[in-house]
């Protein structure tokens, strides 16, 4: 599962976002205990205006070398600031009991400043209703399955994308920009891993 919410990150950053993974969500129990009632495989925020460089590599210019054009799969707004819940499984892309838990949604967007406390009952109303809400700050908040396969026959309330879709977007996203990232130290392993093979690729072109 590690490699797959891997994946999904480096998805998501190259689609401009930020992102937080296996954020945990805790209750109180009985004697001032707590216990973890689940955690979100994916917390991402986009702002609006994200987007690849438009300067075209000028002598001197500085460059987001791992910052790409927007995948449509992400079906979003582009004029809107946008956050995404997102669960990852390594088979069908569904949301989990967890994901669909009004506590566990409430207790992450009020965490992270995206409801206040008085209005987050009704945005995640909306959101179990209907996959998307909007929130009193201006964005929107989304939910997104990763899997292996995308049911055809899924229930309607969440955009669904398949692990082997951001394995294709990923890969030619470096392929168009290999000329950029070829010159960069990537970090992230998901997407290291695959610059690395592009590498090996073009050492045995030569």
């Amino acid at each position: 599962m590690a490699d797959a919410v891997d994946l999904v990150r480096a998805y998501l950053h190259v689609n401009g976002y930020f992102t937080v993974t296996e954020y945990p969500v805790l209750e109180g129990v009985k004697g001032g205990s707590h216990r973890m009632v689940t955690d979100l495989d994916v917390l991402a925020f986009r702002f609006p205006g994200a987007g690849p460089s438009k300067g075209g590599g000028r002598v001197g210019e500085a460059l987001v070398s791992t910052l790409g054009e927007l995948d449509p799969a992400l079906e979003r707004n582009r004029g809107e600031s946008d956050m995404i819940v997102a669960e990852v499984k390594e088979g069908r892309a569904e949301l989990n009991r967890g994901a669909r838990d009004p506590r566990v949604l409430e207790a992450a967007l009020v965490r992270f400043g995206c409801c206040e406390p008085h209005a987050v009952e009704r945005v995640v109303e909306e959101l179990l209703r209907r996959g998307r809400a909007a929130t009193g700050h201006g964005h929107t908040v989304r939910l997104v399955a990763f899997g292996s396969s995308v049911p055809p026959d899924r229930p309607l309330g969440y955009t669904a994308i398949s692990l082997g879709h951001v394995l294709s977007f990923l890969r030619a996203h470096l392929q168009e920009s290999w000329e950029v990232l070829r010159h960069a130290q990537v970090s992230d392993p998901a997407l290291g891993f695959l610059a690395l093979l592009e590498k090996a690729g073009e050492g045995e072109d030569a």
